[in-house]
């Protein structure tokens, strides 16, 4: 069986989760989340639905005004590598913002990062799949995150876009992520920027304004809510299907992601301390806001057609509606109009949980339903392709940009 390439690894089931990463959320109701349970510890308590980014948000709007974007993403092209100097030429206050907004916090803890590296090698192949089917379709039915990705830029070119979003999910996983020589801090920082960019465009989007039930997007609930669909939809899962993980990994895995939403410009009182903080903040945020678009059903059409177009289609698209239709429930496969497969639905249902089973030794093969052997190739497949873009040592050169302009179709 040929190897399927990397290239349309990044644009299908392993890299739909990081579609979120570049997006935004929908709130249903008030914020009682207390900041008590957040990584700071204390915090004036504000509702995150009107707080966005107090720094980044006005130095964009004024490179996009006065024409330096061009210029800007040109430059930042070159700037790579977390370590490397900032690249000359960039506007002064840019560069100001750029170096603060490279450091790390202060509490992050360089040995539970490296736990997580430990984690991320060992559970990559579960990875894969559920930043793919938990969290990348979960995206979908974010009424607000599948609004701005359909009517920005990005969602013109949706197989660039997953190009693009992916790197947030690969450069985590990698060993060397917040190290001097690895991406991570130069892919937050940019996302960063590009979200701003966001924020003063979409809102002159004529087609996004119809649609939207905001005024500007990506507030830092918005944010949380899509960073909740993606290390605590993950856990969530793992945990449902079994996955033996210790205490320190999976703390560690938090912590990798608490880091990731301070570089992302999430305020720390926002960011939840803990698995069960976060599970809490989750329930109020993410939970309620779960709902169809038109926009959402389409970006789940498009999703699941780049999935099954890997490795010449052997996993079909049925395969992949059957499993997201698993991961994500009846309701929500009902809303993105994903039809019932009278193999493959039943087949998720009996054989995926013996089958992580049997993956990790805590069940025999001989004890597992027969209907895992008829499945157990594509299961193995899937985890395969899912986990390709995290284990893979070589990448696409992926530059995250400032946008000047919205989807120029919608």
């Amino acid at each position: 069986m040929e190897k399927p390439s990397r290239r349309n690894v990044l644009m299908a089931g392993g890299t739909l989760g990081a579609l979120g990463a570049l997006s935004t959320a929908s709130p249903a109701q008030a914020w009682t989340w207390s900041p008590t349970g957040s990584v700071a510890g204390a915090g004036v308590g504000a509702d995150p639905r009107w707080v966005w980014d107090a720094e980044a948000d006005p130095l964009v709007a004024s490179l996009l005004d006065r024409g330096d974007v061009p210029k800007v993403n040109e430059l930042l092209r070159t700037w790579t590598k977390n370590g490397q100097p900032l690249p000359a030429g960039l506007p002064a206050d840019l560069r100001d913002f750029m170096e603060r907004a490279r450091r790390l916090p202060s509490w992050a803890d360089q040995g539970k990062l490296a736990t997580a590296v430990d984690f991320n090698e060992k559970r990559g192949l579960y990875l894969g799949v559920t930043y793919g089917f938990a969290s990348g379709m979960m995206s979908t039915v974010i009424p607000r995150e599948a609004r701005a990705v359909y009517y920005s830029k990005g969602g013109a070119d949706m197989k660039d876009r997953i190009t693009k979003t992916a790197k947030l999910g690969y450069d985590i996983g990698t060993s060397n992520a917040y190290q001097a020589d690895g991406e991570m801090i130069v892919t937050c920082v940019k996302t960063r920027l590009a979200h701003a960019g966001v924020r003063h465009l979409l809102p002159k989007s004529p087609y996004w304004s119809k649609v939207a039930d905001e005024e500007i997007p990506i507030s830092q609930r918005d944010m949380m809510v899509t960073w909740h669909s993606l290390p605590t939809t993950v856990m969530q899962n793992l945990v449902k299907w079994k996955v033996p993980i210790p205490a320190a990994e999976s703390v560690a895995f938090l912590h990798s992601w608490q880091v990731a939403a301070h570089m992302l410009g999430i305020k720390d009182e926002y960011i939840p301390k803990s698995w069960g903080e976060a599970n809490s903040q989750a329930e109020q945020v993410l939970t309620p806001v779960l709902a169809p678009t038109p926009e959402g059903i389409k970006l789940a059409d498009m999703l699941l057609n780049l999935g099954s177009a890997i490795d010449g289609g052997l996993l079909s698209k049925p395969i992949l509606g059957s499993l997201t239709r698993y991961v994500l429930g009846d309701e929500i496969a009902g809303w993105l109009r994903i039809p019932r497969d009278p193999l493959w639905d039943p087949l998720f249902q009996v054989a995926w949980e013996p089958f992580i089973a049997v993956r990790e030794g805590l069940l025999s093969l001989e004890k597992a339903p027969g209907a895992l052997q008829k499945a157990a190739w594509a299961f193995d497949e899937i985890l395969r392709l899912g986990a390709l873009l995290y284990l893979s040592e070589g990448k696409l050169p992926i530059s995250i940009e400032i946008p000047e302009t919205n989807n120029p179709h919608h």
